[in-house]
């Protein structure tokens, strides 16, 4: 079984690796290294496993149509696990443009490589940002995603419908996963928590928005990375309860298509993270106390109970556990 994971480099994608690695399945890893962030750090996480006999590194970027054509036409792989995509809410408001590149048409690249090789299951990342101007709690996958806030979401949110058309259209199974505030050891440097360690161990305050009141369903990676991979292994089918007159926005009567969240069904206010954070580093931290930032949502809670159900799989790692394994690699990788 040979399965194509894009974004290999990344924070989320490296951990897939390591789990499919870790269970004998031989996996091509996409990746182009781009500069967004320290690209030192991209190479460590790869090296955890580019020795690996299994593991087949594929430097292309998503946008490169014909390069992404010759990694499928040359290793045929099976199933197809996409988590490439250009990241940070803010930087999108800045270049546009790469996010379409990456996001948009990168993934059509991906859906075409599945349909020219009639690939088994492809599963995509997607967000909770997509929940946008929706208010409701907990957030369910059966409900409307026709506002997002931000660009990044409304890339995702056209994920999720350029998917559905491909299941349809060509019989693809689909599976689209909402992560939950993903953090963890290997994380990107532009995320909170990241941001906050290296400020508060050099003195520095750190910037809380919405005065630290956000509540966020905060996910440990390991969480979901296991969640990626446990979804890998239950391809979706057609829905023979959907029904076109009150359509289910989670599944399909047309196609073998599902979308789930990843999430820790706990949510925790932003203030009590810090607070979590400066215990595992023995220092307090300087905060800036600010409003809410635009396209910022005041609260996010998953509602994981399709996950549950269908795939067994339910984020478990407490905030006070990740928190803790975070620091401790952190201290490690940076020798603090």
């Amino acid at each position: 079984m040979t399965t194509l994971v894009t974004g290999s480099a990344g924070f989320i994608g490296s951990h897939v690796v390591q789990c499919l690695l870790e269970r004998g399945e031989t996996v091509v890893g996409l990746d182009c290294l781009n500069d967004y962030y320290d690209v030192a750090l991209k190479k460590a996480r790869l090296a955890r496993f580019i020795d690996h006999p299994n593991f087949i590194d594929a430097r292309v970027d998503l946008a490169d149509r014909a390069a992404v054509e010759a990694v499928f036409d040359t290793h045929k792989p099976a199933k197809v696990v996409n988590l490439a995509a250009q990241a940070g809410v803010r930087y999108a408001a800045e270049n546009p443009h790469v996010y379409v590149a990456s996001n948009v048409t990168g993934f059509l690249h991906v859906l075409e490589g599945c349909r020219q090789h009639s690939v088994e299951h492809l599963v995509y990342a997607s967000t909770s940002s997509v929940y946008g101007a929706n208010t409701k709690m907990p957030f369910s996958e059966h409900a409307s995603t026709e506002h997002p806030l931000t660009l990044y979401a409304a890339t995702k949110k056209s994920n999720e419908m350029m998917a559905h058309a491909y299941a349809h259209l060509y019989g693809i199974p689909c599976t689209g996963l909402r992560f939950f505030t993903v953090y963890g050891p290997w994380g990107r440097p532009d995320m909170a928590l990241f941001l906050f360690t290296k400020a508060i161990l050099a003195g520095e305050p750190i910037k809380v928005f919405n005065h630290g009141h956000h509540r966020r369903s905060f996910t440990y990676v390991d969480d979901v990375a296991a969640g990626v991979v446990a979804a890998l292994d239950h391809p979706p089918a057609r829905d023979p309860n959907w029904r076109s007159a009150a359509p289910d926005p989670a599944t399909s009567g047309v196609a073998p298509y599902r979308l789930y969240n990843i999430g820790n069904a706990e949510p925790v206010e932003l203030l009590r993270y810090i607070e979590i954070l400066e215990h595992c580093l023995g220092r307090k931290a300087k905060m800036e106390l600010l409003p809410l930032q635009a396209g910022d949502v005041p609260d996010t809670e998953a509602d994981t109970s399709d996950l549950a159900e269908d795939i067994g799989i339910a984020p478990g790692v407490s905030v006070e556990e990740g928190v803790a394994r975070f620091v401790a690699w952190y201290r490690e990788y940076y020798r603090v």
